[in-house]
């Protein structure tokens, strides 16, 4: 196993046993999470899954990471919403609910104002 340990690229081979140990008495815990079945990273243009990961947290100083592992990784092109703000203010004035409601609403109807409003007033 390898430690990278600090901001210098110092990298130290140690034994698995050693290296926890090391982590420990530095205050870093690391824990494998079990029975992940896959990950999914969403940014504004793509989603990125992440099939049968190996993944770990690391707890150090009040700090959570997670480490994430694997080979078969998919990346999917996310389409831009169908719908703008000022339709889902539209749809949350007509209707007389929450922004998120409308949202939600005119996300099922596929932008349809006319139907998320019938669906949320009927």
């Amino acid at each position: 196993m390898s430690l990278f340990l600090g901001k210098e690229a110092m990298v130290v081979k140690v034994g698995d046993r050693q290296a926890k140990r090391m982590l420990e008495r530095m205050g870093v815990n690391l824990e494998p999470i079990n029975g992940v079945e896959e990950v999914i990273i969403r940014t504004i243009s793509k989603d990125i899954v992440i099939r049968d990961p190996n993944v770990s947290e690391v707890k150090a100083k009040g700090i959570r990471v997670f480490q994430v592992m694997g080979e078969d990784i998919e990346e999917r092109i996310r389409e831009a919403p169908k719908f703008t703000e000022e339709d889902i203010l539209l749809v949350a004035q007509q209707a007389n609910v929450s922004k998120e409601v409308a949202a939600n609403a005119l996300a099922e109807s596929n932008g349809d104002l006319a139907q998320a409003i019938l669906k949320l007033t009927s």
